[in-house]
């Protein structure tokens, strides 16, 4: 029996990155927290300790830095793709690179009616995601969001479904659903224009989501990803990770009050968790990048 060094990557993560464009009086705010992980040549320095082929996860630090004021932002998933392919060119040694990066949001301050041009509030816990691989010559793009808290307050239900010994739950025709979105979705290539693209991608699922008569959760998130395939052929597949953040009816009888579906408690846990992916049936292989998001198996 032999022992070996098996696959290995090393960057720095969470790289927070804040960028504004001053090129005119409205400013734009860029807020970016990004991670870089190279994979190439490097059992020498795992085995032996030779960092001769080590580029320092502080110079990978600094590249983010420089890139960020040399060549802007723009998309992020554009900006992934030139950090992770200066990364596979820079020595002969690096064959491949992750990036991945998460966007927040800010909005601007309205001001007598109208937003300002400096001052920005932070807008809630969504986030905007990436990840990207350059391998050789090939890249492969991810794009996503987090964080994405829906709810509606009617038009879902859940019934039909098994009894055993330990089953408490009621049938409903009439419930509260709401979810945080986690989705993930793999493009055909490269070389799109990634903005249109998130953001049509994005109102899909929420409209679809606002839209579907709910029978059950697993089916109003097989038919967001349905909808976001149907509109964008550049989308190869969509993985979704929706917790059911329960809405449960207070008893008020021992006050003397009805309830019509107007009291609810929200506990944070335990809660239902549902997980699938919608894709084509015909859509090219994943590539790494798909493989390692984190999440997801």
């Amino acid at each position: 029996m032999a022992i070996v060094l098996g696959p290995n990557q090393f960057g720095k993560a969470e790289i927070r990155l804040v960028h504004v464009d001053r090129t005119g009086p409205v400013h734009h705010l860029t807020d970016l927290n990004v991670s870089t992980a190279l994979r190439g040549d490097f059992a020498a320095a795992h085995l032996t300790g030779d960092n001769s082929h080590v580029l320092t996860t502080d110079a990978q630090k600094n590249t983010v830095y420089a890139f960020a004021r040399e060549h802007g932002i723009g998309q992020i998933e554009d900006f992934a793709l030139r950090l992770g392919r200066h990364f596979v060119g820079s020595f002969p040694w690096i064959d491949g690179a992750r990036i991945e990066i998460e966007q927040y949001h800010w909005n601007r301050i309205p001001v007598a009616g109208a937003p300002h041009d400096h001052a920005f509030s932070r807008a809630g816990g969504e986030r905007r995601t990436t990840v990207v691989t350059v391998d050789g010559d090939t890249a492969f793009v991810v794009s996503g969001l987090a964080g994405l808290v829906v709810l509606k307050s009617t038009g879902s239900e859940f019934w039909g479904f098994p009894r055993d010994h330990y089953t408490t739950l009621a049938e409903t025709t009439d419930r509260i659903l709401a979810t945080e979105v986690t989705a993930r979705w793999r493009y055909v290539g490269a070389d799109l224009d990634f903005g249109p693209l998130f953001d049509g991608v994005r109102e899909t699922l929420v409209s679809t989501f606002a839209s579907v008569h709910s029978l059950a959760l697993q089916q109003t998130l097989y038919r967001m990803g349905e909808a976001a395939l149907t509109a964008y052929p550049q989308v190869a597949e969509v993985r979704m990770s929706m917790p059911n953040k329960h809405h449960f009816l207070v008893d008020l009888e021992p006050f003397g009050l009805d309830n019509p579906d107007v009291v609810y408690q929200v506990p944070d846990r335990p809660y239902g968790r549902i997980e699938a992916t919608v894709l084509r049936d015909d859509a090219p292989g994943p590539g790494p990048s798909w493989q390692a998001v984190p999440g997801f198996c």
